[in-house]
């Protein structure tokens, strides 16, 4: 014979229940929220007037800006802070006709965008343009 259990009006209120016979729970060592040297640093705020950096095409655009690095690829978006960057590198693709940015991370993990540079030679604008505005934000970034 199978008992079905009491109907939810049947039951006590929470506020009615008997206490709990187990004591209260004491905090273990070693748990809780990081000690401070493992947060995050605040996010810096962002240096007004700084020189700017925008290469687009149909599909992809890199901004270098106050913020940090912006990659969009087919739609896909992913920003990089400065605090945040190691290193940036660039260089034209093999066919000379796109630019590829790379940011590496502090932990060696590179993502990396390509903007077709239609006409040919703005690719060398854009070079240019790249050079003086990282040379501002990360002098040894190259």
């Amino acid at each position: 014979m199978t008992t079905q259990p009491p109907p939810y009006g049947n039951q006590p209120p929470y506020g009615g229940q008997p206490p709990s016979p187990l004591p209260p729970a004491t905090a273990q060592p070693g748990f809780g929220p990081p000690p401070p040297q493992y947060a995050y640093p605040p996010t810096p705020p962002p240096q007004a007037g700084g020189p700017e950096f925008m290469a687009v095409d149909r599909h992809n655009s890199i901004v270098v800006d106050t913020q940090g690095v912006a990659f969009e690829d087919h739609g896909m978006s992913v920003e990089f802070p400065w605090q945040d960057i190691r290193s940036v590198h660039y260089k034209a693709n093999p066919s000379g006709k796109a630019l590829m940015v790379a940011v590496v991370l502090p932990d060696g993990r590179f993502y990396e965008c390509v903007v077709e540079a239609k006409p040919r030679a703005r690719l060398g604008e854009w070079f240019a343009q790249l050079s003086a505005v990282l040379g501002y934000y990360r002098p040894a970034s190259r």
